[in-house]
C-alpha cells in the first residue's frame, strides 16, 4: 500500500538494500540478521478490507515466516501491533492490560483479529523457543509521505481541504482518535527495540491527546486556509470504535518515551508535504 518513491532518497546509500518480497511467502536471507521490524500489513480499513483474506494471511502465515527468520538467525524481532486489538473499547483510556472488545466476525476483524493472533504467535514463540521479541501497539499515526488514497481521516481531510471539497465524516463526528506524528512513532519503536531483553511489551505507542473527528476536520481547514465545509453522514461504519486514547504510562516508565510533536505542528508538516506533492 506504499510507494517506492518513499525510499528513493535511501537507494544511493551503500548500507541500504531494498528487497521486494511478500512475507506470506517463505524467505531465506543468507546474510546475518540481527533485528527485524515487522510492519508488513495494510493499516487502513480501505486497504485491509480490499482483500481481507490476504490481510489475515499477512498476520498469520506472514508472521510465522518472520518469526521463523528471527529464530533461524537468533535475531530480535518487533511486531507492529495496533490499538485495533482493543476493538471498540469499554475501558478509557486503554491500558495494555485491557483485553479488548473485538467483533470476531465483523468487516474489520481481518485486521483486528489478525493482529491479535500475531501477538499470540509472538508470545508463543517466546515461550516455546525463547525468542527475543518486542510488541508495540501503535495508535493512529500520520505524517509526510502518506498516500493520497490512504483512506484514513488525516489524508482524506487534507486532500479535501486542498481541493476545496467538502470534508465528509462518517457518523456525527463525535468519535475520537489520538494522532501520533510519524517521527514520534518511529522513535518509540527504536527505543522499544533497543530496550533490555526483559522489556517485551505489549507497549502502547501513541499520542494521548484525544480529539473528535470533527475537531480534526476543523483544524485541517484552519491550517490549510481552505473554504471546505464539513459534512456528516450520520451513519457510523460497522465496528468503528467510538473512542480511542492510549495510556502511555508503560512507555514512559519502561522505555522513556512520550510524544514530542503536537497536533498543529504535525499537521503543518503533513500539509506542507501534501501541498508539494499535490501540486507536482
Amino acid at each position: 500500500t506504499s510507494s517506492r518513491d518513499n525510499i528513493a532518497h535511501l537507494e544511493s546509500n551503500p548500507n541500504f538494500v531494498f528487497m521486494n518480497h511478500d512475507i506470506i511467502e517463505p524467505i531465506h536471507i543468507a546474510e546475518p540478521v540481527h533485528q527485524i521490524y515487522n510492519l508488513a500489513c495494510p493499516a487502513s480499513p480501505v486497504h485491509y478490507q480490499k482483500n481481507p483474506i490476504r490481510t489475515v494471511k499477512a498476520n498469520t502465515v506472514g508472521v510465522i515466516n518472520m518469526l521463523g527468520l528471527a529464530r533461524e538467525h537468533g535475531a530480535r524481532i518487533l511486531q507492529a501491533s495496533t490499538s485495533e486489538v482493543y476493538g471498540d473499547p469499554e475501558e478509557h483510556p486503554q491500558k495494555e492490560t485491557y483485553l479488548g472488545a473485538v467483533n470476531t466476525i465483523g468487516p474489520r476483524a481481518c485486521y483486528d483479529e489478525g493482529k491479535r493472533v500475531a501477538e499470540t504467535l509472538f508470545f508463543d514463540y517466546k515461550r516455546t523457543h525463547n525468542l527475543d521479541i518486542k510488541v508495540a501497539r501503535i495508535f493512529n499515526t500520520y505524517g509526510p509521505r502518506m498516500a493520497f488514497n490512504d483512506g484514513r481521516v488525516v489524508s482524506n481531510f487534507i486532500i479535501a481541504a486542498l481541493n476545496g471539497s467538502p470534508i465528509r465524516i462518517d457518523g456525527d463526528g463525535s468519535q475520537t482518535r489520538s494522532f501520533c506524528y510519524v517521527s514520534d512513532n518511529v522513535r518509540g519503536l527504536i527505543l522499544l527495540m533497543s530496550a533490555n531483553e526483559d522489556v517485551v511489551g505489549p507497549i502502547n505507542i501513541g499520542n494521548p491527546d484525544e480529539y473528535t473527528i470533527k475537531q480534526l476536520a476543523q483544524r485541517v481547514i484552519d491550517l490549510t486556509g481552505s473554504s471546505s465545509s464539513i459534512e456528516t453522514t450520520g451513519a457510523f461504519r460497522e465496528d468503528d470504535p467510538m473512542r480511542r486514547q492510549p495510556d502511555i504510562s508503560r512507555a514512559k516508565e519502561l522505555i522513556g518515551w512520550e510524544p514530542e510533536v503536537g497536533i498543529d505542528t504535525g499537521l503543518e508538516k503533513t500539509i506542507s508535504d501534501f501541498k508539494q506533492r499535490h501540486l507536482v
